[in-house]
């Protein structure tokens, strides 16, 4: 709508009522009464649009799927209850039985549950595939081959995928491109420019940053989102009005949040990396990072997340953790405030050891969630917790 992100997410809300509001107000309603007999048959037809019940659309709701498109650039969304029923949604909705699934290898440990233990229920087989070996990609198409699903940059361990590339080979194989963009943020990446066909979040993390909601997010091209919709409003993950309106209001914020969380996780991804504590540091947009060119290409920042790997493997990790002060031990991340967590033990510890080794899972491998606190105070924590876990 305008030119500038900024102004979109502060500017975009639904019409106002006969009340003029200035803040979109909430519609904490199960449902809603129609002008007559014709107009809700009309609208269950699908004849008009409307709204019938919370469970298909509230104006809230509306209003969060309609900046988020514009922010995303995407023609059409849908809100649910959370990160992973968006994941779950989108892919039940797109796929049948007999279909098969193109994987990156790197994804979130309960994705990988999904792929791997309950879609196989269902006739549904996945092949996963090295983000960092291409060459290996094509081959694992299949002429069942209905979807492909990358997460960039990936979870924990940051590796990039190449959207523009990955997109071109969809559409050379005929298969629908989802893409988990929550790490990033519409701010920092916009999928679709590069030519997903769907995009999905957990609106809990950045989009909300606060901590304070569960929800999830699918935006999309119009042939896709429908299916979609329709998996959606018949087995009810419904989005909250209340979470939809706490979630527009958050976007009003979200590109200077966004700002400050990519500013203090990269000065302290440089300070790791001179660390001699540390073995290894993943940040997209440190030069060393072996995904820095397409990172630079694709986000317009580096994100709020850095990746380290800590001398002494797990136990090592532990003492790290316990000698923290003040971070938050927490599984959440895209909070104003700094949180940290040991994939191995806690978000990825369904995963074979196996498994996480080949998506760059190691045992010293802790994920950090860089908060809007002051820089000086965030590196002097983890220097203090580098020195006393030794």
């Amino acid at each position: 709508m305008f030119e500038h992100f900024e102004t979109d997410a502060i500017r975009i809300q639904t019409k106002r009522t006969g009340e003029k509001e200035h803040s979109t107000p909430l519609f904490l309603t199960s449902s809603f009464v129609f002008d007559d007999a014709e107009h809700a048959r009309a609208l269950f037809a699908e004849e008009v649009t409307g709204n019938q019940y919370t469970r298909f659309s509230n104006p809230n709701t509306t209003e969060l799927i309609d900046k988020l498109c514009s922010l995303e650039h995407t023609e059409d969304g849908i809100a649910t209850a959370s990160g992973m029923s968006a994941v779950f949604t989108s892919v039940f909705g797109l796929i049948k039985s007999g279909d098969h699934i193109v994987s990156a290898r790197a994804i979130f440990g309960s994705t990988h549950q999904i792929f791997a233990n309950i879609l196989p229920r269902f006739g549904v087989t996945t092949t996963y595939v090295d983000i960092n070996k291409p060459e290996l990609w094509e081959t694992a198409f299949q002429e069942n081959t209905k979807l492909v699903y990358i997460e960039t940059p990936s979870n924990p361990s940051l590796d990039i995928v190449d959207l523009a590339w990955v997109s071109a080979l969809c559409k050379k194989k005929n298969a629908i491109l989802i893409v988990d963009n929550c790490f990033c943020s519409p701010y920092i990446q916009r999928p679709a420019d590069f030519g997903a066909d769907v995009v999905i979040h957990s609106a809990t993390k950045y989009l909300d940053g606060q901590g304070r909601v569960i929800a999830g997010v699918i935006l999309g091209k119009k042939e896709f989102i429908q299916p979609i919709r329709y998996m959606a409003r018949n087995t009810g993950p419904a989005l909250s009005p209340m979470n939809a309106w706490i979630i527009s209001k958050s976007l009003e914020t979200l590109a200077v949040r966004m700002d400050r969380h990519s500013e203090n996780a990269l000065k302290l991804a440089e300070f790791l990396e001179q660390s001699p504590d540390v073995e290894l540091v993943r940040y997209p947009f440190l030069p060393k990072d072996p995904g820095y060119a397409i990172a630079k290409k694709q986000m317009k920042l580096g994100g709020g997340i850095v990746s380290f790997v800590i001398k002494g493997g797990v136990d090592r990790a532990r003492k790290f953790l316990d000698s923290l002060k003040w971070f938050s031990l927490t599984a959440n991340l895209g909070d104003t405030r700094t949180t940290v967590t040991h994939p191995t033990s806690t978000t990825h510890s369904k995963l074979s050891e196996a498994e996480r080794l080949a998506v760059g899972i190691l045992p010293g491998l802790i994920r950090v969630s860089v908060g809007l606190e002051h820089i000086d105070d965030i590196i002097a924590e983890v220097k203090q917790a580098l020195s006393n876990s030794k």
